[in-house]
Order: structure tokens, then C-alpha cells, then sequence
């Protein structure tokens, strides 16, 4: 391919990468709007319109502002956050099955937070702030077992290792967690079992303050290291051939990973296959290249969330289903197809 026909090449797929962002993000968008007319109570999109600009009432604006849109939100950062994070695992591990929760990262955090709630004397009254910054702990913790095991000398980090060392971390994590359970009160398991699922449970905008500054600083220096993720996915050996840091390049984007996934885990509990299906499908849409792959696997994440959150408040009104669970039998068939095309 001659220099001018591959430069069309590339212009050609950054013009589908983009478009496929913005067809994301739109989706997105008409979710949105979905959502905040989905509930127990129903509001037209007359009212909510009305609401927006002052004209409602106040049992509408009550609805609209105290209850689905911060829960809306909150949806889609953990999304966002949740498939960044499964992005960076799969380049660094090389690894297509890579994902927080299938590595442990998720029940490293789910840990910290049940000891939170264990031990504070009123888990209700517990200062929102403080778990996010556990469950980065526990999601540290975990994160550093799986890569001193998963690493060697030689070899570097070998993908296959990783995935098997999560599953078994995770294992344990979820038996420390069942033995732990056994000294709740009543109305403090209940909260935890509802949690584990994955349930956007925090529907107050204090949550996503919460939540916010841990996405806003992180994932732009993600997408700043777009290209030293790169070069990671392409092995070792070719890494330190370009000139790339390997183990420092590598344990800043695994930190930022850790901190999405903990800060996502503490607000949105155990979600899982995000971090999984959404880089999958962003990749197949928008190719490899980072600066393409991760932006549009953060809205592709977002997008999922929102579905699943808007779907469980919907099918079964007025009860509903945990968002973990919808997310779960839309990620489950998908991770069996991945398995099944898989070499490990």
C-alpha cells in the first residue's frame, strides 16, 4: 500500500472511530431521557421538560432531581469507569478475557467494603467519602497479589496466570466475605446482599460527588497514556525495543485501573462483565488504537449501565431487579462466546 492510500486508510478509520463515538454518546443521550421517565411514578417527557425549567411541581422536581437523575448519573460513570478499567486490563495482560471482576480487582473492593460495614457501628450513617478510598485499598490490595504471582523474571506478566491467580483471589475474597456476613444485623446483610449483586444503591447526588473526582482526574491521564498502552499490548520485548518504560508505564495505567474499578465497586457494588463486553465491542467497532479504543469503550460502558439500571426499574415495576443482574445475563452468554474463541 503506497504512502497516500495508507494515510486514506487511516483518515478513513478515524472517521468511523468518531462516528461510532458519537452514535455512543447519542445513545446514551436517548437512554437518558428514557430513564428519567422509567419508575414506580411515571413522568412524560412533558413533565420532565417542565421540571427542567422550573415549571413542575414539587413532588416532579422531588422525583426528577433527589431520585433518577443522580442515580442516572451515577449509572453511567460507573460505566464508564468500570470499562475503562477492563480496557487497560486486557492491554496490559494482553489478555482478551481480562476484567475487573473476573481478576478479583472487584472482590478485593467488594472486601474492604464489607469490613466498613462490619465494624461501623451505623453502616447507613457512614461517611459516603470515606468508601471509595476503601475500597481502593481493597482493590489495591488485591491488584498487587495478582501481579506479584502472575509475574516472572523471565517471562514478565503472563496473561494466562493472571486471569487464573483472579479467579482464585476472588474465590477466597468471596468465602473471607461469607464468613464476615455472619455477624451483621438483619438490615445490614440485607444491604450487603443487594450491594454484592451490583445495585446503584446510592441515588443522592453526594454519591457522585463521591464518584465524580475519582473519574474527572483518572481517565484523562488514561487516554494521555493512550499510546504507552499501545505499545504494552504489543509484549515485552517490542515494548522495550520503542524505547517504552515498561514496569513504570505499566504500574501507572494498572493504579489508574485500580482506582476506577475500587471507586466504581464502592458506590455501584459488584457489577460485573462491564469491564469485559464493552472494550469487546468498542473494539470491534472502532479497531485497537487506544486514543479510538478507550473513549469509546468508556460510552459503550456507560451506555450498558444505563440499560441494565433502566431495564431492572421497568420489567418488574414497582419492584426491581439489582442493575448486576440485568448487566450479568447480558455478560454471561457473551463471556462463554469469548471462552469458546479464546486459545486459553
Amino acid at each position: 500500500m503506497s504512502a497516500p492510500d495508507y494515510s486514506a486508510h487511516l483518515r478513513k478509520k478515524a472517521i468511523r472511530a468518531y462516528t461510532v463515538i458519537a452514535l455512543f454518546a447519542v445513545l446514551i443521550l436517548v437512554v437518558f431521557m428514557i430513564s428519567m421517565n422509567t419508575g414506580v411514578i411515571r413522568l412524560s417527557p412533558g413533565d420532565v421538560f417542565r421540571t427542567f425549567f422550573g415549571m413542575g411541581t414539587a413532588k416532579q422536581e422531588l422525583i426528577l432531581y433527589d431520585f433518577r437523575l443522580p442515580r442516572i448519573v451515577i449509572s453511567v460513570l460507573i460505566g464508564m469507569g468500570m470499562a475503562v478499567s477492563g480496557c487497560i486490563f486486557q492491554g496490559i495482560s494482553r489478555n482478551p478475557l481480562a476484567d475487573p471482576g473476573i481478576l478479583g480487582i472487584n472482590a478485593g473492593a467488594g472486601l474492604a467494603v464489607t469490613l466498613f460495614i462490619s465494624f461501623y457501628p451505623t453502616a447507613a450513617a457512614a461517611p459516603v467519602f470515606m468508601m471509595p478510598f476503601l475500597a481502593l485499598l481493597g482493590s489495591t490490595a488485591a491488584a498487587a497479589l495478582i501481579y506479584v504471582l502472575s509475574y516472572k523474571k523471565h517471562y514478565g506478566l503472563q496473561p494466562i496466570r493472571m486471569v487464573l491467580v483472579g479467579i482464585a483471589l476472588a474465590a477466597g475474597i468471596n468465602a473471607a466475605m461469607i464468613i464476615l456476613q455472619l455477624r451483621l444485623r438483619p438490615e445490614d446483610y440485607q444491604m450487603l446482599q443487594v450491594w454484592l449483586v451490583g445495585s446503584i444503591w446510592g441515588t443522592s447526588w453526594k454519591y457522585v460527588l463521591a464518584l465524580l473526582p475519582w473519574i474527572v482526574i483518572l481517565m484523562p491521564y488514561v487516554f494521555i497514556r493512550a499510546r504507552a498502552l499501545n505499545v504494552l499490548s504489543l509484549g515485552d520485548q517490542t515494548a522495550t525495543g520503542l524505547g517504552t518504560s515498561i514496569e513504570r508505564s505499566r504500574l501507572g495505567l494498572l493504579a489508574a485501573a485500580v482506582g476506577l474499578t475500587g471507586a466504581s465497586v464502592a458506590v455501584g457494588g459488584g457489577i460485573a462483565f462491564v469491564g469485559l463486553i464493552a472494550p469487546h465491542l468498542a473494539r470491534r467497532l472502532v479497531g485497537p488504537k487506544h486514543e479510538h479504543l478507550l473513549p469509546a469503550s468508556a460510552l459503550a460502558g456507560g451506555l450498558l449501565v444505563i440499560v441494565g439500571d433502566t431495564l431492572g426499574r421497568w420489567i418488574l415495576q414497582p419492584e426491581e431487579i439489582p442493575t448486576g443482574i440485568v448487566v450479568a445475563i447480558i455478560g454471561a452468554p457473551y463471556f462463554l462466546y469469548l471462552l469458546t474463541k479464546s486459545k486459553i
